[in-house]
């Protein structure tokens, strides 16, 4: 752009008091992808992307259920959704979006049973189960999917006297699991299998209105990549510009945004932030100003409805 770089940062001042907001989406899509990214340590921004434009994000202290509820209560119940697990989805799914059917991401899946057995595991255990978690990439039919339940299966019990081990803790007096990180990571693969959200891709009825990808990679790829590189190229930025060059990204990224002056005549600024924010702490503190019990007069104790005085000692 023509102009030196005070110029630039002048005509844009403007837009940097402006909080893009994300529309109401009523259509239905047959899938939604969501995710969140971490801008600072209590700073995370949940997205939610239909492979093509981003539909909503929502900017939360960490990944809960009342900040996933406020996301997806803005965008209409797709058939599946493409997630990758995060803490308190599933409660706010429920609430918000109770008929829509869940694909848990399997390369995450495969991520976490590594976590635990890391990527050079020491116990032939370990190892099997290492490649079975791997082997969930690979798997594209529904005979795929009852061959590795089958292979999954017979891994339990081959192993189920092993992992049962058990070590009396010397400083805790406790007993605890002797190969508690295998424990753990055959129970993550339990739980998955047991919600059946491994291989919502696969399911006929769902196929048969579009492919459903099994993985989070169009939203890590097409808008976390960018998002990173976005911050990484402008480094250096405040926390709260962090937060509003993410929202610039998102909305810029929606089906249909709207033209740069639209955007100053509708979207709330700063001040209008600050406002509303006020009148919300302001309605909660005379809310907590109340009398409770016992801090102030109570109109029962003077006013009696029976015919007898209480005046007297």
């Amino acid at each position: 752009m023509p102009g030196g770089g005070r110029t630039f940062r002048r005509k844009c001042s403007r837009f940097w008091e402006v909080w893009p907001l994300p529309p109401l989406v009523d259509e239905i899509f047959h899938f939604v992808y969501v995710d969140g990214i971490y801008l600072a340590r209590n700073v995370v921004v949940l997205i939610a992307y239909s492979g093509k434009h981003v539909l909503g994000w929502y900017l939360a202290r960490s990944e809960n259920s009342k900040a996933w509820a406020a996301l997806l209560s803005r965008i209409a119940p797709p058939d599946v959704v493409v997630t990758d697990g995060g803490s308190g989805f599933e409660k706010a799914r429920k609430r918000i979006w109770p008929n829509t059917r869940v694909q848990r991401c399997t390369f995450h899946a495969f991520c976490q049973v590594r976590r635990y057995t890391t990527s050079r595991p020491k116990l032939q255990a370990g190892a099997e189960l290492l490649d079975i978690a791997r082997a969930l990439l690979r798997v594209e039919k529904q005979k795929d999917a009852e061959l590795w339940a089958e292979m999954y299966l017979s891994w339990c019990e081959r192993w189920n006297e092993f992992l049962s081990e058990q070590t009396l803790d010397e400083e805790t007096g406790k007993w605890r699991w002797t190969h508690e990180p295998l424990v753990k990571a055959r129970s993550s693969l339990n739980s998955l299998a047991n919600k059946n959200v491994l291989f919502t891709y696969l399911d006929k009825q769902l196929t048969s209105e579009g492919k459903i990808p099994a993985t989070t990679n169009p939203i890590e790829g097409g808008v976390n990549a960018q998002l990173r590189a976005m911050l990484r190229d402008h480094r250096g930025l405040p926390t709260l510009r962090r937060i509003k060059a993410v929202f610039w990204w998102c909305y810029m990224h929606i089906e249909c945004p709207l033209p740069a002056s639209e955007i100053l005549e509708v979207m709330p600024t700063d001040d209008d932030i600050e406002a509303e924010y006020q009148a919300i702490s302001d309605e909660e503190r005379r809310g907590a100003s109340i009398p409770r019990w016992g801090d102030a007069v109570v109109w029962s104790e003077f006013h009696r409805s029976d015919p007898w005085r209480h005046d007297w000692d």
